[in-house]
């Protein structure tokens, strides 16, 4: 029979076995966690370290700037009859573009005469003609282009793209949008970091003023600042314990450090005196046109941005025509060329300023908008919203420029060629980031949910 004293004695290694399992385990875990201030990975090389996103809200007319549709000019005046579009009602009439196409570049692409700076690039822009979005509705298509969803909740873009990669400047946010003021129909949900650490939701800079509330030191002593902080960060520490660890509390914890850390360098990056008079021209600064002024100050910084480190820039769209957006249901002709005016410089003044600084091969631009606008129309002078087909387009950072994607049918209705979703967007720009979009996740209500749902496709045809 074997006694209390024995079962000690042949057991005795076996608890300082288990003791040093657990010391290795702890151990190991230790060594895998990632070093702080270290970027994460990417999955594969990279194409793209950055992102610039210009955003066109309210859904620029396809077929008046990146897809010609000689057909609507045959049938212009003529009944359109048919629509399953629930924003179209009433007695339409095919509509002609006001404007003309000419081929463009050694690619021979055709562009609208609304972009007479950007037809000048046609041959570092990669054009998808087949997109396809969900819904005719503002505010579930300006979420759905940002966060792959119709509701709210979910991360943005530049969230999954700042959370999957850091920003490459530890003293800037990884995530900015360069603001005018105007809430998109999705609500700043739009730029939301969802159930992602709170620490990846966008950070605002205002365009006009301060580009951020609020950041002034209040005590010019640094030193008095710091110590300030210190108790402030070990109070937080302190209660964020009670509670178990708290995420809200760690990300206001981090945004206090990165708000201390951006005081000094956000003004320096934001200077534009720093810059020539020639490359302010160059993004038509000297506009005595106050709109198109202030979307050049947003590319120029967009750059100086990117430049400094910060991963994802997002630009809005200019106060002009139709309150900044391209949703013009009547004035088409004065509304689209108001809002190209203000654009179309200073997005070219973009692309040729980052090839002259070596940043255009590691910097992709994004072009787009949340749906289209129909081919027809209740009058002579306006479109309405069409999510059928519609076009995007891409450059730098790994896309394939002079390339054309995808094809609406001859009438501009509909995506019938190499259809393209939001997802298959989301899934590409993430590809050109080194992200492989089905591997990046996180995990949330016991799922791991990520940018693409269950669905996106790499569109391998405009990745160079």
């Amino acid at each position: 029979m074997l006694t209390r004293r024995d079962l000690l004695a042949t057991s005795a290694n076996g608890f300082g076995l288990l003791a040093l399992s657990g010391l290795l385990a702890e151990s190991a875990v230790a060594e895998s966690k990632p070093v702080p201030g270290a970027l994460p990975a990417p999955h594969f090389p990279a194409k793209a370290k950055r992102v610039i996103f210009c955003f066109m809200d309210g859904g620029v007319s396809h077929v008046d700037s990146f897809d010609p549709k000689p057909k609507l000019a045959e049938l212009d005046g003529k009944s359109f009859t048919e629509s399953k579009n629930p924003t179209t009602t009433g007695t339409r009439q095919w509509l002609k573009s006001p404007w003309e196409f000419k081929s463009h570049g050694q690619s021979g692409m055709p562009i609208s005469s609304l972009f007479p700076h950007l037809s000048k690039h046609a041959d570092d822009l990669a054009v998808i003609r087949s997109m396809k979005a969900e819904l005719p509705l503002h505010s579930t298509g300006v979420l759905f282009l940002h966060t792959g969803s119709n509701s709210a909740g979910r991360p943005s873009l530049g969230s999954w793209v700042n959370y999957g990669l850091g920003s490459e400047n530890q003293n800037l946010p990884g995530f900015v949008v360069l603001s005018f003021g105007v809430v998109p129909c999705g609500g700043l949900e739009t730029f939301s970091n969802g159930f992602l650490p709170a620490n990846h939701q966008a950070t605002l800079f205002q365009a006009d003023g301060i580009p951020i509330e609020n950041i002034v030191p209040a005590d010019k002593n640094a030193r008095i600042q710091q110590t300030k902080l210190a108790l402030l960060r070990s109070q937080n520490l302190a209660f964020s314990q009670t509670l178990g660890g708290n995420d809200a509390v760690e990300s206001a914890i981090k945004n206090y450090e990165m708000a201390f850390r951006m005081q000094s360098l956000v003004p320096d990056v934001l200077d534009l005196s720093r810059e020539t008079e020639d490359t302010q021209k160059l993004y038509g600064i000297d506009s005595k046109i106050d709109s198109q002024r202030q979307y050049g100050i947003q590319c120029l910084r967009a750059r100086r941005l990117v430049e400094s480190g910060v991963r994802f820039v997002e630009i809005t769209c200019p106060p002009g025509a139709s309150n900044g957006t391209w949703d013009q249901h009547g004035n088409l002709k004065k509304g689209h060329e108001k809002n190209a005016l203000d654009t179309d410089q200073a997005i070219a003044g973009l692309i040729q300023d980052l090839k002259a600084r070596g940043l255009f091969e590691e910097t992709l631009i994004v072009w787009a908008g949340e749906f289209g606008r129909t081919p027809h129309s209740s009058g002579r002078d306006g479109r309405d919203h069409h999510p059928e087909g519609f076009s995007v387009w891409l450059a730098g950072g790994g896309a394939k420029g002079g390339t054309v994607y995808g094809a609406t049918d001859e009438l501009g209705m509909h995506s019938v060629e190499n259809v393209c979703t939001m997802h298959d967007l989301h899934a590409t720009i993430q590809h050109l980031l080194g992200i492989d979009h089905e591997r990046l996740t996180f995990r949330f209500s016991g799922r791991d949910f990520r940018l693409t749902d269950v669905h996106g496709h790499v569109v391998k045809q405009i990745v160079s």
